[in-house]
């Protein structure tokens, strides 16, 4: 087997740049029309065929599929680091993992999820033919990026930053995701690229004419970023507490009610403050985010100030708090812990909560304790949940709320559930302060906006450190406070029980995508085989 070609090695290296710049915090969003096109290329055109061109050029062709997997598998664990980095300082600052062990966790983060980079080239790399002529291939491509996206959502189930997220703030091609969900962005991103490494792929007399319709056609895609939708009415008004707690607060029994006082009372303030510029005044929506205190559901010290609010307030509250559901097993008491959203009526009754579904490895839960002890002290810091079971919207009155927790709305499908339920407006509720300044609480926020598009579903994202905002369902930010400040945003939405082709199918367009490609995979061997039987006659 001939080896790879050190100028894949460097195409490699030049994609996994392109791909983390892509995303916050650099952001250089224009550049995800090109980022995956080197990878593609290096795929393509990996190892040497054993002779030279005229020109002297060496003649290249298709990786073989143990090293395309190679090549876009070290593109993978190149982008999960410089995309995930974060995942060290949390696990270091504030998971008590020396630094060592906190860069092995990292590592190994990376050499787990760069798989499914790997994977796609692994597929790309079967789709290739043995010789130069990989039309099939590069039409297999957007088809196998999206069927990858879709394994890394629905087997690890870590989804984050999705390629089509990349373009959440172009209002025009965002608004495909009502029918296909962020993968169609996604699919339409990898078009681009797939054009541009066909101009390089094909004879330099072709080349020019190729690339150029390639950047036109990203220009034209791209200029959607310069489309601004109509304002969309909003006759509701939600009071959003952002809390700044930090998250390594040592915890006292003064701590504890100096800080409920004071969100009690900057809440009571703010929702009594006479509300102008065409919000109404009032405020039928309390949200209080997920939060590092331990503002536990069943204590009367946390329930009683949150009930006297809600009276003072006559507003329909949110909160996150920590629930439990109590059981006797083999004679003695048991008790399972929910990373939950309690909702408090006017009158101060807790009458729903909702507890989180998708809780974080290694921070609600650890998985494999056996095989990854040495992490348990993100998972002690933070509790070992138990997961909830329900996606129903939760009642305040008129209005249903889908409430979702965090992390929870990196899962498309998952958030669409609750507008597929009846949800009227979308609140989420998370605690970003594990991030620190890091680029994972834009990225994060840029999740949340794509889901609001997708459902067409205004969002009250209610944080502890930021960002907080009220998102309409073009994505956009329409009210925010600055990070890491207390303080309280009246934030305008609005209900709306229409649902979107993508809230009530799902990932129909991934699972089409992936259909597509064992399709494709499976007439190339066909053909390998075909040609192979007559091989065989003609000997």
């Amino acid at each position: 087997m001939r080896q790879i070609h050190y100028s894949a090695w460097l195409l490699v290296g030049l994609s996994s740049l392109l791909q983390v710049l892509i995303f916050p915090l650099p952001g250089l969003y224009v550049l995800s029309w090109v980022a995956f096109a080197p990878l593609i290329v290096a795929l393509l055109r990996a190892r040497p065929a054993g002779a030279l061109e005229i020109d002297g050029a060496v003649h290249l062709q298709a990786a073989t599929p143990g090293q395309a997997f190679l090549l876009a598998y070290t593109s993978g664990i190149l982008w999960y680091a410089g995309t995930c980095y974060w995942i060290y300082d949390t696990m270091h600052e504030h998971g008590g993992l020396s630094a060592p062990w906190a860069a092995l966790a990292l590592f190994l983060f990376c050499l787990y999820l760069g798989l499914y980079h790997g994977l796609f080239g692994l597929l790309l790399g079967l789709a290739a033919g043995p010789g130069r002529d990989n039309r099939r291939a590069l039409i297999s491509t957007p088809f196998l990026w999206v069927a990858v996206e879709l394994a890394r959502t629905r087997i690890t189930g870590f989804p984050w930053d999705l390629l089509g997220t990349a373009q959440v703030d172009n209002i025009s091609l965002s608004r495909i995701t009502t029918w296909t969900g962020v993968y169609g962005v996604s699919f339409e991103i990898m078009l681009v690229n797939v054009a541009v490494a066909a101009a390089f792929l094909v004879p330099r007399k072709k080349r020019n004419t190729l690339l150029l319709a390639a950047i036109a056609a990203a220009a034209v895609l791209q200029a959607g970023r310069l489309v601004d939708a109509p304002r969309i009415p909003a006759d509701h008004a939600a009071l959003l507490v952002q809390e700044n707690i930090p998250v390594d607060e040592n915890w006292t029994r003064a701590t504890f009610e100096l800080t409920l006082r004071e969100l009690t009372d900057l809440t009571v303030k703010a929702a009594n403050t006479r509300i102008i510029g065409g919000v109404p005044e009032k405020l039928e929506l309390i949200v209080w985010p997920e939060s590092p205190a331990p503002f536990f559901a069943n204590d009367p010290l946390f329930r009683e100030p949150v009930s006297g609010m809600a009276r003072e307030t006559r507003s329909w509250v949110v909160t996150g708090a920590i629930g439990s559901t109590n059981a006797t097993q083999n004679g003695g008491p048991a008790s399972e812990v929910f990373n939950s959203a309690a909702l408090v009526s006017p009158s101060g009754e807790w009458t729903a909560r909702y507890d989180k579904n998708h809780l974080v490895p290694f921070g609600e839960y650890l998985p494999f304790p056996r095989l990854f002890s040495f992490a348990g002290g993100l998972t002690k810091e933070v509790g070992e949940f138990t997961k909830g079971t329900s996606r129903a919207p939760l009642e305040a009155g008129s209005e249903r709320l889908g409430v979702f927790i965090c992390y929870e709305s990196v899962f498309p499908d998952e958030v669409r559930q609750f507008a597929n339920n009846g949800a009227q407006v979308f609140v989420n509720i998370s605690n970003d302060g594990w991030y620190g300044d890091s680029g994972a609480y834009a990225q994060h926020l840029n999740q949340t906006r794509m889901r609001a598009i997708e459902n067409d579903r205004w969002i009250l994202s209610a944080t502890d450190t930021g960002v907080t905002a009220s998102i309409d369902p073009y994505g956009r930010t329409v009210a925010r406070l600055p990070r890491k400040e207390r303080g309280a945003l009246v934030a305008p939405y609005a209900l709306t029980s229409v649902t979107t082709f993508y809230t009530r199918h799902g990932d129909w367009f991934a699972y089409l995508c992936a259909i597509i490609s064992v399709g494709a995979l499976l007439t190339r061997f066909g053909l390998r085989w075909k040609a192979g039987r007559i091989a065989e006659t003609s000997a």
